[in-house]
C-alpha cells in the first residue's frame, strides 16, 4: 500500500512539474510567435495621405493602410482619404511604403468608396508589396487578444509603424437609440433607419493616425478588422459631451464586398 502510495505521490509531483515546466515557457513561444508575425506584416502596411510638391511639407500622411489582394490594393478608412483635392496646386492622393528615414511614396487613385462602413479601397503604383490575408471577422469573440499596427502620430518620429495589443472588450451595434429626442440629430436618424451593424470596441489606445490600421491575429497575421477612431465615434459616441477613448473597428468581412465591386 505504502508503495502504491508512494508511486502514485511520485506521478502527481511530474505532473505538477511538467505543468509549471509549460507555463513557465508558454508566454515566451507565444511572444516569439508575435515579433515574427509582426515582422511579417509589416512591409504591409502603409501610410495614406497626399501630397503636394509645393506644399511644406510636402506629405500630409492622414492615416493608414494596409495591403492586400493582388499586393496593388491598399485598404484604409473612407475618411482618411480627403473627397476634394487640390487639383490646380497638383495635388495627388499617395501611399507612403518602405520603413524609417527614407520612406518611398506610391501614386494612389480610389478604386471605390463605402461610406457606410468607412472604407475605401486604393489601387497603388510600381510593383507588388506583400499582402495581408482576410479572415472571417464573424469568428472574433469578446475576450480575444488582437493586435493592431499602423501610424498613430503620422511621420512625425518617422516611418516607423507602431504596433498595439488590444482585447475585444465588446462586438456592439454602431449606432444605439438616444434615451430621449434632444439626443437625436440628422446623423443618428439615418444611421438608425439602416440596419445597424456592429463593430469591435478594444482597449487598446489608438490616435487619429490609426484609423486604417489592419487588427489582426497575434499569430497568424490574419486581419479581422480595420481600426476607425472618427467614424464610429461619431455615431456611438454622438449623445456624449465628452467622447472616451474607447478604440473601435470594423469587421473585416466588409472589405470583401468591396474587392467585389472591384471586379464588377
Amino acid at each position: 500500500m505504502n508503495a502504491s502510495r508512494a508511486f502514485l505521490s511520485f506521478i502527481f509531483n511530474c505532473i505538477k512539474s511538467f505543468a509549471i515546466f509549460g507555463l513557465a515557457f508558454a508566454s515566451p513561444l507565444r511572444a516569439a510567435d508575435v515579433v515574427k508575425t509582426i515582422e511579417h506584416i509589416k512591409p504591409s502596411i502603409v501610410g495614406v495621405g497626399t501630397v503636394q510638391r509645393t506644399r511644406s511639407p510636402p506629405v500630409n500622411i492622414l492615416g493608414t493602410g494596409f495591403v492586400l489582394d493582388d499586393g496593388l490594393h491598399v485598404i484604409t478608412s473612407a475618411h482618411v482619404v480627403p473627397e476634394v483635392l487640390d487639383i490646380a496646386n497638383k495635388e495627388s492622393y499617395t501611399v507612403i511604403t518602405g520603413k524609417g528615414k527614407e520612406p518611398e511614396l506610391r501614386e494612389a487613385t480610389i478604386v471605390t468608396v463605402d461610406k457606410e462602413h468607412d472604407l475605401a479601397l486604393l489601387r497603388i503604383s510600381g510593383a507588388a508589396l506583400p499582402a495581408m490575408e482576410i479572415g472571417d471577422a464573424g469568428k472574433v469573440r469578446e475576450g480575444q487578444t488582437l493586435i493592431f499596427t499602423g501610424f498613430p502620430i503620422g511621420m512625425i518620429l518617422g516611418f516607423y509603424p507602431v504596433t498595439h495589443r488590444a482585447m475585444v472588450s465588446s462586438i456592439t451595434p454602431i449606432v444605439l437609440p438616444a434615451h430621449n429626442s434632444r439626443q437625436l440629430n440628422a446623423k443618428l436618424i439615418g444611421q438608425l433607419q439602416k440596419t445597424a451593424y456592429v463593430v469591435f470596441q478594444l482597449d487598446g489606445t489608438a490616435y487619429p493616425g490609426s484609423s486604417g490600421s489592419p487588427l489582426y491575429d497575434p499569430v497568424t497575421g490574419v486581419v479581422y478588422g480595420v481600426v476607425n477612431m472618427v467614424f464610429v465615434k461619431g455615431r456611438k459616441e454622438a449623445a456624449l459631451s465628452n467622447p472616451s477613448g474607447i478604440t473601435y473597428a470594423i469587421p473585416g468581412n466588409y472589405i470583401r464586398d468591396l474587392l467585389l465591386r472591384k471586379q464588377q
